[in-house]
């Protein structure tokens, strides 16, 4: 059946990761949107303890977002894909995974490094993850969680559809300074809720007024 021409477009959500190194895997377009999103913000504050003295804020609270992750194959084999055929959703589970670990060409140069008497090696730094949802947000996060839940398989043991839930904590600028593209893009989502929130109680003293005026609404 065909969409209605004047049916909105769907727009898929996305993890996006800015690794030079494994260009491949940098665009993760979600199959199916997550139904559900849930985000908490915890804040951050000083002072007020013990409730004396004022409560402040320290930087913007920090917020975690989970996920879950629909991935399946029917379709593509349905197709006769030959990459879902030889292999099903691995690939697709492959490229989740990949966000948790440093590329192996990293790890490599780093163990040379060792063999070659270099004293202080630096952890792998984390590329830039953005969570691309809508139009509206785009939020550098990092992975702290991955579960992942295989519920089919093909005669060779294929995985062909799974559930991945995802735990992820948004990067601010508190975390990385105003300087930084993680920064740069949290203050702009930080201004984007201000303008929403001032978009709000216009609306809702616009009301008010005609609410007083005899007006209705």
């Amino acid at each position: 059946m065909t969409a209605s021409p004047m049916s909105p477009p769907v727009f898929k959500g996305a993890l996006v990761c800015a690794d030079p190194l494994r260009p491949a895997s940098s665009v993760i377009v979600f199959q199916y949107n997550p139904e559900t999103l849930t985000r908490t913000l915890a804040a951050r504050t000083t002072g007020g303890e013990g409730g004396t003295g004022p409560l402040r804020l320290s930087g913007p609270p920090e917020e975690t977002i989970k996920l879950t992750v629909e991935i399946d194959a029917t379709d593509q084999l349905e197709r006769g894909d030959p990459l879902a055929r030889t292999v099903g959703i691995a690939p697709a589970l492959a490229a989740l995974e990949l966000l948790l670990y440093p590329a192996s060409s990293v790890v490599i140069a780093n163990e040379a490094l060792a063999a070659a008497g270099v004293i202080e090696i630096l952890p792998v730094e984390a590329p830039l993850t953005l969570l691309v949802w809508g139009t509206r947000r785009t939020l550098p996060v990092r992975v702290t969680e991955f579960s992942v839940t295989e519920e089919a398989f093909d005669p060779a043991l294929n995985p062909i559809r799974a559930k991945v839930d995802l735990g992820l904590r948004v990067v601010s600028y508190y975390d990385t300074g105003l300087l930084s593209a993680a920064g740069a893009l949290s203050l702009a989502s930080q201004v984007a809720r201000e303008v929403l929130a001032a978009a709000s109680t216009a609306e809702a003293a616009a009301a008010a007024v005609r609410s007083a005026a005899g007006l209705g609404g």
